[in-house]
């Protein structure tokens, strides 16, 4: 599905967890670019009608990619560099409020 330009392997600059699964990223990486090419193929669940969605734009435009990181949700994938060690969830549904919020 997902290929990267220069074909080649330019080394791994670290691993970073998705669900569980460790991703590898090469340093400069988002966490969209590495979880594309590490295969991944939907990173959250559409909160109308459960959909999966994927990376799209990835310029930060579409919100497609919003996954919890770290314990963050609603976190652009397409926005945050790949760092070792991150704890990436796929974001399942609307983002949850912390109770009193509303």
């Amino acid at each position: 599905m997902f290929r990267r330009i220069d074909g080649g392997d330019n080394g791994t600059a670290g691993a970073l967890s998705f669900d569980g699964q460790a991703i590898p990223f090469r340093a400069g990486d988002t966490v969209a670019a590495a979880l594309l090419a590490a295969g991944v193929a939907d990173v959250r669940d559409n909160p109308v009608d459960g959909s999966r969605r994927a990376p799209y734009c990835m310029m930060g435009v579409c919100f497609e990619c919003l996954v919890e990181i770290d314990g963050r949700q609603n976190q652009q994938a397409c926005l945050v560099a790949a760092k070792p060690g991150m704890r990436i969830r796929r974001q399942a549904g609307a983002r949850l409020l912390p109770e009193g919020a509303l």
